[in-house]
């Protein structure tokens, strides 16, 4: 479901977006009535204005680099901003994935001066809670929330940070197999851990990401082999390899939107 745009990039809402508002709805009506259940959409609401800045902030630094991002697709499990390309530039990326929590940290600079430090947060149980408990949650939500998408689970940005890195020294696939298989294992013990401590919906995007980033690290893979093939073509038949093949730099063929949350 279409929003609106910011900037050129519009920003879209999965349909099970609103079973999330409708299920913290109803768990805030059971704990306080109407006023709970009030306070629980307005707080979740909140904080994904939150995950649609951390986004913004990846898209920007991207169109500042010449590369296209058509949206912003919300979901239950957080945010995904959509690329038509992945930079291969290991400077560039590891820009682009900085820019999201960076953008976690400035709401925490921001919010720091009105977080009131001398009390606890009530907002499990006790509701209605006041507009500083509001603030607060907000507060500590960001400063959950840069640090986790700065974890090296590929594709998260931490992920992407760690492929960048590796990419300086190694050819990109190869990079981009140490990064994925890193995801691979540490997702899964996190999404154990998550189940742990009853937090399911953590465990399904840890588990959600380990297919994203098996998918984008297969597409990858073909596209050097399809590069791979026709330069061996133009080889074999004598002739100057087709333009799109010359840029080591430029993406080898067609590739999946970018998850960065």
């Amino acid at each position: 479901m279409n929003l609106f745009r910011v900037r050129g990039i519009q920003l879209a809402v999965h349909y099970s977006f609103f079973l999330l508002l409708a299920y913290v709805a109803w768990d805030g009506w059971l704990t306080a009535g109407w006023p709970g259940a009030l306070f629980r959409v307005a707080l979740v609401l909140a904080f994904f204005v939150c995950v649609v800045l951390h986004e913004l902030g990846h898209c920007f630094v991207a169109r500042r680099n010449g590369i296209r991002v058509p949206r912003i697709l919300l979901m239950p499990i957080g945010g995904m901003a959509e690329f038509e390309s992945i930079p291969r530039q290991p400077r560039t990326e590891i820009a682009i994935a900085l820019a999201g929590p960076a953008v976690n940290f400035a709401l925490v600079g921001l919010l720091w001066w009105f977080v009131d430090f001398s009390g606890e947060t009530e907002a499990a149980a006790a509701l209605p809670v006041t507009a500083r408990d509001f603030i607060n949650l907000l507060f500590f939500g960001n400063l959950l929330m840069g640090p986790f998408n700065l974890l090296p689970i590929f594709p998260m940005d931490g992920g992407r940070v760690l492929r960048a890195l590796l990419a300086m020294r190694l050819p990109y696939l190869r990079a981009t197999f140490i990064a994925a298989t890193v995801g691979k294992v540490l997702a899964p013990l996190l999404a154990i851990f998550a189940l742990w401590l009853g937090a399911y919906l953590l465990a399904v995007l840890f588990l959600f990401i380990i297919v994203v980033g098996e998918a984008e690290y297969r597409a990858l893979k073909r596209a050097e082999a399809e590069a791979a093939h026709w330069r061996d073509f133009w080889a074999r038949v004598n002739l100057p390899p087709a333009p799109s093949s010359v840029e080591p730099s430029a993406p080898a063929g067609p590739e999946p939107p970018v998850l960065l949350g």
